[in-house]
């Protein structure tokens, strides 16, 4: 029997009680600058964690959970909304060696980085029990070539196309999500095509086929095993066709008209779900909570999930517990609790944050699971079939994250400035030789 993936009830109890734990750290840490916990006289442990985004932890009370199970253990959090702030800011405690929680969220773009550069600052998990059922290509992305484990993986990004039913009703376009999905299909640029069509028949002139090109450009890149690096870590991005074949598509959507120029995560980016102004947006399984919450209960039932034209993983994060923490142990055991089987697959019910445990993926509870908010959707069904798709082999670079970046705001010069390609991929090239020196 499967499960219903439900958000709204359990993201807006969650952020109430999130906000309150928030502002009760920052009245007590001096603004985020805390180092680690520590051990009571009565036995106790404090054990302090430092998250960015909506990883899922804070907002499914598995915290507290953890806490009620664990009644000699204390978990203060404090959550970071924006990676990029958050990453900064976790370079520089790592640089003073202070200020560090026992617990650090890593993003996958960042992953390369903290193995080649800051190993000695992590602890070493590979010998934490119960840390077995992890896919293989996830943990390699945190471990070090001696073969320590910097981090244990929470969720993975593999990738969908959420759609507006309404939308593609009155421009003509199939609605029933398995229809939709061989519009596209084995193609990415078959999916601007049908932008193309959407454009040119929509009765609504300003509706926008996608929110921005920036999110076709990661699903193209995301589906190749090499990206921005190679395998010896030197820098290919110019020479890949893998990006150069992303570039130029994602340049063609940018240039066309037919995106809304919102970058996703992006200040604009949640009133233009709020207010319906696009159609269509590539979303990796951890998007899907945020949709849902930013496009309103007024829009449930309008949107749908139909597979990507080709199998990608964006994004996915990891949990590290720092070396030097006064309760390593026990926070290690928190986060080999947060990341086990059980937690991914009540995570993925909730929020739909897609487990990286493989035995989270192959249960009844991931496989079985709908999306009452986007038109029942066999969330588990599809999401798990995008899974097989991901490369065994993904190479990461230490400034993939940055790198991401830089390509984004290339492709934000050509739809909200009106810049050309070739203006738009030089000024990004100078960003990124910035970036990584």
């Amino acid at each position: 029997m499967g499960t219903t993936w439900k958000p709204f009830r359990t993201r807006r109890a969650a952020t109430a009680a999130a906000a309150l734990s928030l502002v009760l750290l920052a009245g007590c840490s001096g603004g985020g600058d805390s180092t680690g916990g520590g051990r009571s006289d009565d036995g106790s442990v404090t054990i302090t964690v430092g998250l960015f985004g909506v990883m899922g932890f804070e907002e499914t009370g598995l915290f507290e959970r953890y806490m009620d199970e664990n009644p000699g253990v204390r978990v203060e959090v404090e959550v970071a909304g924006d990676e990029q702030t958050y990453y900064t800011a976790l370079q520089t405690h790592l640089a003073a060696g202070s200020g560090l929680k026992d617990i650090q969220g890593i993003e996958i773009g960042r992953a390369k980085e903290i193995v080649d550069t800051q190993a000695d600052n992590f602890a070493d998990l590979s010998g934490t029990a119960g840390t077995d059922h992890f896919l293989p290509w996830k943990l390699n992305q945190m471990t070090t070539p001696d073969g320590q484990v910097l981090g244990l993986g929470t969720d993975i990004g593999p990738m969908a196309v959420c759609y507006r039913r309404d939308m593609f009703e009155q421009a003509g376009l199939p609605t029933d999500r398995e229809e939709v999905a061989a519009l596209w299909e084995g193609d990415w640029a078959r999916y601007v095509e049908v932008g193309e069509q959407f454009m040119a028949n929509s009765a609504d002139p300003d509706l926008s086929y996608m929110d921005s090109s920036t999110g076709l450009f990661n699903a193209m890149v995301y589906g190749a095993s090499e990206q921005f690096y190679n395998a010896e870590g030197d820098l290919i991005y110019q020479d890949n066709p893998v990006v150069t074949e992303a570039w130029e598509l994602a340049t063609q959507a940018a240039s066309s008209g037919m995106t809304a120029a919102l970058r996703q995560y992006q200040p604009e980016w949640d009133p233009g779900l709020a207010n319906s102004t696009f159609a269509t947006a590539v979303c990796p399984a951890w998007m899907l909570a945020h949709i849902s919450e930013k496009a309103g209960e007024q829009n449930a039932g309008n949107w749908d999930i139909a597979r990507a034209p080709q199998g990608a993983n964006w994004g996915g994060s990891f949990l590290s517990v720092v070396e030097d923490s006064p309760v390593r142990d026990e926070a290690a055991e928190l986060v080999a609790w947060l990341t086990a089987p059980e937690q991914q697959q009540y995570i993925f019910q909730e929020l739909g944050n897609f487990p990286s445990s493989a035995e989270a993926i192959e249960s009844e509870e991931v496989t079985g699971a709908t999306a009452t908010y986007f038109n029942d959707a066999p969330i588990g069904e599809i999401f798990g079939a995008a899974a097989q798709e991901i490369p065994d082999e993904q190479v990461l670079g230490r400034k993939d994250g940055t790198i991401k970046d830089a390509f984004g705001q290339g492709l934000q010069l050509i739809e909200s400035q009106g810049r050309s390609a070739e203006e738009a991929w030089e000024a990004t090239e100078e960003n990124i030789s910035r970036a990584v020196g």
